[in-house]
């Protein structure tokens, strides 16, 4: 089993302002990344590592709607003064570059169109981009680098808050037997622990949806599961109508159900989108096989958690 490694990753606010222009880079990693708003764009076209070549991101929204754009360049300050003209919907924009202006046409143009094709794939935020470009004919080694280079880079985005690049559907996972919680309890090492199985449902309305809580932390809806259209106001309305976006959530014979397996953030955004109005999670979803609320269940494996670690000392 491949064990995790941590990254430090460095984010560098240039004005001091949270919401101003900022710069990241993860360590042993050649990439720079410059997270700018449209506000301050002068400013950071007028910074060295704007006129080197690499790709860029255009982010905002167009008819209450997320829209983005990917493109690249051997001067990406150039191509962003002929967007600022040319695009009027942006609101923020994002250089991705690395130091001393190693990239190259060829790396670039092949940069742009992986990027293309995962945020299409994803589909969690719609392009502007017209087309779907080919990558680059490369050297085997310089695919290699690419690819590393594209691996650091979805670990950066997200921390200068660019997540249409997050991959959130899952794999089926494997399903065991429920055990006893005081069993799943005495497992030493955390990485073997067995998916944890919730159900959540309206028995008046036969609804029902199932999720597992997995080894990573992660609240996993199963594809299959009924989901409702939006019933009120709903924290996480955008994020429900993002997943019919993308079609993770679709009509089915009963109604709206998911399409894919979606990994939500915590029980109670998996609550609100399947239910279609705010709901709280912890008290929503049930264990299966014992009956317990997620709240319930998480309250006496932190009990049990604290006696058996007292009992060790």
């Amino acid at each position: 089993m491949t064990r995790s490694i941590g990254r430090s990753l460095e984010l560098y606010y240039i004005d001091g302002r949270p919401d101003g222009m900022l710069t990241a880079e993860l360590f042993n990693w050649t990439g720079h990344v410059l997270m700018a708003p449209r506000t301050q764009i002068a400013e950071a076209l007028a910074r060295a590592e704007a006129s080197y070549a690499g790709v860029y991101l255009l982010i905002g929204e167009q008819e209450g709607e997320p829209l983005a754009y990917v493109g690249e360049g051997e001067d990406i300050s150039a191509r962003i003064r002929s967007h600022d003209v040319h695009k009027d919907w942006w609101i923020s924009a994002v250089l991705i570059t690395a130091s001393a202006n190693k990239l190259n046409k060829a790396h670039v143009r092949y940069l742009e169109a992986r990027l293309i094709a995962e945020a299409r794939s994803i589909g969690r935020v719609p392009l502007d981009n017209g087309t779907n470009p080919t990558p680059a004919t490369l050297s085997e080694a310089d695919v290699a680098k690419m690819e590393a280079f594209l691996e650091n880079l979805f670990i950066v985005l997200p921390a200068v808050r660019v997540d249409m690049f997050i991959q959130r559907t899952r794999p089926t996972p494997t399903l065991v037997s429920v055990q006893p919680i005081s069993q799943t309890l005495q497992v030493a090492d955390a990485s073997n622990r067995s998916d944890e199985r919730f159900t959540l449902q309206l028995k008046r309305e036969k609804f029902k949806a199932d999720a597992v809580l997995n080894a990573d932390g992660e609240f996993v809806v199963l594809a299959g599961s009924q989901a409702r259209a939006l019933q009120g106001p709903s924290p996480y309305a955008e994020l429900t109508r993002e997943l019919i976006r993308a079609g993770v959530i679709a009509d089915g014979p009963d109604g709206y159900q998911f399409t894919q397996n979606y990994a939500f953030k915590s029980p109670s955004a998996a609550a609100s989108v399947a239910l279609g109005r705010s709901s709280n999670g912890t008290t929503a979803w049930c264990r299966v096989g014992d009956g317990r609320t997620y709240k319930q269940w998480e309250a006496m494996k932190l009990g049990a958690k604290t006696d058996l670690s007292e009992g060790s000392n």
